[in-house]
């Protein structure tokens, strides 16, 4: 995993909008149409290699693939863990007090965007059996894409988002909780461990880790211990894989609203930094955290980590000005070092597969260029 040695690096969270021609061939194939493989597959790669190509365009460093084949950042993984069945009726919890305190508001957006704007519907899925790994064959045709993809471009590094273990499901077999995510943990290793081996970072996605704070059915030191448990999980799905080779990231799950009731940073950070990486992805460039980069004043980046705070955001069509995306470049470079920090994205703009992203894509690369130029103009300040 490079540093940022002598200009800042940039990244993103992983996501990308899908063009409209592979999303219709992805739904009648996820609905159990009658797709023509040969066709999917050469769409499909087309579709990675345009996708690395436009982000190394922008001026992109460390490019991914933009979940190009997934229905969705945790969705996909339905499709790779056996001993699951889904359960359409239930509703899951999520965000709750959000939900309670602005329910007109949450009613139309989870209608129009978040999962309900994918191209087919999200069910929650249920431990029922054993927990197997059996998307290898998913994953091989990912990696080919993507390596092809990045050798064609140029780029000297990639990296592709898996779900963490927190993301995945809910226990209707295993005689814990814990005992779940360990067999969890156990089988996204596979996935985890083959992706190292290709030669790309991994990018443990975790939205799910903050959720566990806004559950008010638990108390402070449930939280806590449940986060801990998590925590360890992931650690194990990690146990065989360096440090250098993951970034971890969190968010908080919701993309646009009042997001009020979600935890902050400086809450977490602890048991974030616990998590056997060696780079933390965060948002930072909205208005609900943007103020948390205080904490580094307080909190020490254990030495030969990076960081990688989203400097642009997803939660806003406006373009941020590359002026003040060096601004919040800066900020963390002075508190955690200038080689320390790569700047991101504060989560991925097409997180579920959909025609229609709350940020339309020509502006999301607009805001990706000001990111990349906003790093240029902070190099030239950090380097002069």
């Amino acid at each position: 995993m490079r540093h940022s040695t002598d200009r800042i690096l940039t990244t993103h969270v992983g996501s990308l909008p899908r063009p409209h021609d592979l999303l219709d061939l992805l739904k009648a194939k996820l609905e159990g149409g009658d797709v023509d493989q040969e066709i999917f597959s050469e769409m499909l790669r087309l579709s990675v290699e345009d996708m690395v190509a436009k982000q190394a365009d922008a001026g992109i460093d460390i490019v991914a693939d933009g979940e190009m084949s997934k229905p969705g950042h945790a969705v996909y993984i339905n499709e790779r863990l056996e001993g699951f069945e889904t359960r359409p009726d239930v509703d899951p919890g999520l965000y709750k007090a959000e939900r309670e305190a602005f329910p007109e508001f949450y009613r139309e957006y989870f209608n129009r965007a978040h999962l309900g704007s994918a191209i087919v519907r999200s069910e929650p899925m249920f431990c029922v059996g054993e927990i197997r790994y059996v998307g290898h064959e998913a994953l091989q045709v990912d990696l080919n894409n993507l390596m092809a993809a990045v050798e064609k471009s140029g780029c000297k590094e990639a990296f592709m988002p898996c779900a963490a273990v927190t993301g995945v499901g809910f226990n209707d077999y295993y005689d814990s909780e814990e005992a779940y995510a360990y067999a969890v943990a156990d089988a996204l290793a596979v996935e985890y461990k083959a992706i190292v081996e290709a030669g790309l970072l991994l990018q443990v996605d975790d939205p799910f880790l903050p959720n566990i704070y806004m559950d008010d059915e638990l108390d402070d030191a449930e939280k806590s211990a449940k986060v801990s448990m998590y925590v360890e999980a992931i650690n194990h799905s990690l146990r065989s894989i360096p440090e250098e080779k993951v970034r971890f990231h969190t968010c908080y799950g919701i993309n646009q609203g009042p997001r009020i009731y979600e935890p902050d940073l400086p809450q977490m950070i602890d048991q974030v930094l616990s998590v056997n990486a060696g780079a933390y992805s965060f948002e930072a460039g909205n208005p609900r955290h943007e103020h948390e980069y205080h904490l580094w004043e307080t909190v020490k980046l254990p030495d030969g980590k990076l960081i990688l705070p989203g400097v642009i955001t997803h939660a806003t069509s406006v373009v941020e000005h590359p002026e003040y995306v060096a601004e919040r470049i800066v900020r963390f470079a002075e508190r955690v070092g200038r080689e320390n920090v790569i700047a991101s994205t504060d989560c991925g703009f097409s997180s579920q597969a959909t025609y229609k992203t709350e940020v339309e894509p020509r502006v999301m690369w607009a805001k990706m260029r000001a990111m990349c130029e906003g790093a240029r103009i902070a190099s030239d300040s950090l380097w002069p």
